[in-house]
């Protein structure tokens, strides 16, 4: 575990590092089937301007960007999975939006790159659907987003 945690941070520590203004992210991780499925849900406005641009992000105080990077579980010290991602969110009211995920490549990183809009203080639950070859998982989480 801590093996694949660090391969994690290495392998992603150039892509996230660009994308967060803060240096100290909270990360989260899921074991789904083959996969160890790291996440994060954020304001926008942590992004660095030059960033956003960069990878074609809006930074708004009402705006949540997702990350998402997909390892294999059982391989540890190997490079990130291209998968096909597709996903939903809901808000409170259960009033749902369709997340349209980018790819990134950088080197051995792969990740998958979202933005949702967010009231103030709303708790909004992703559900995201992972796919590969005939494998697919869903990974489910809440994030509460307030204006920064």
């Amino acid at each position: 575990m801590m093996c694949r945690l660090l391969h994690f941070t290495l392998l992603s520590s150039l892509a996230l590092s660009l994308l967060w203004a803060t240096p100290v992210m909270a990360q989260q991780s899921q074991r789904l089937g083959p996969w160890e499925v790291h996440y994060n849900a954020f304001n926008s406005t942590l992004l660095r301007p030059e960033m956003a641009q960069q990878y074609g992000l809006e930074r708004s105080p009402t705006l949540a960007t997702v990350n998402i990077a997909v390892l294999a579980a059982e391989k540890p010290g190997k490079p990130a999975q291209q998968v096909e991602i597709s996903g939903i969110v809901r808000n409170p009211l259960s009033v749902e939006q369709k997340l349209e995920f980018d790819e990134v490549i950088e080197g051995e990183a792969v990740y998958y790159l979202a933005q949702v809009p967010f009231t103030n203080l709303e708790t909004l639950r992703f559900f995201i659907t992972i796919k590969q070859g005939n494998q697919a998982q869903e990974l489910r989480f809440s994030e509460e987003f307030w204006r920064n």
